[in-house]
């Protein structure tokens, strides 16, 4: 059954559009948080050490792993943004200017 379901997984990602891949992605998201939610429920209704202990590390890799995948999702929604043109490099300033300003400066008075 497992290997029928990774060769299913893996039919349906690879006949999906690569301008889909981010609403998937997204979805794939809700899917990590319905694993903290479970997370939760097993830590909030254990009754010995040894569930609360597999309850909270279910939690913690659960919000680690959506926490990855929106970073992930966010950076992907990056590259469809369009970038800001690049402004033309003004004059150079003039050899010899910084030594000038610095000469111009008045010299700070000790009170």
């Amino acid at each position: 059954m497992l290997i029928l379901t990774i060769f299913l997984g893996f039919e349906v990602i690879s006949r999906v559009p690569a301008l889909l891949h981010t609403p998937l992605m997204s979805g794939t998201n809700a899917i990590h948080g319905i694993v903290l939610l479970g997370g939760i429920l097993v830590a909030g209704t254990a009754d010995r050490p040894i569930l609360y202990l597999l309850g909270f590390l279910g939690c913690a890799l659960g919000a680690g792993n959506l926490f990855g995948g929106l970073v992930v999702t966010d950076r992907m929604l990056e590259m469809f943004k369009p970038r800001p043109a690049e402004k033309p490099a003004g004059e150079p300033a003039p050899a010899g200017a910084g030594v000038q300003a610095v000469r111009e400066k008045e010299p700070v008075r000790k009170p």
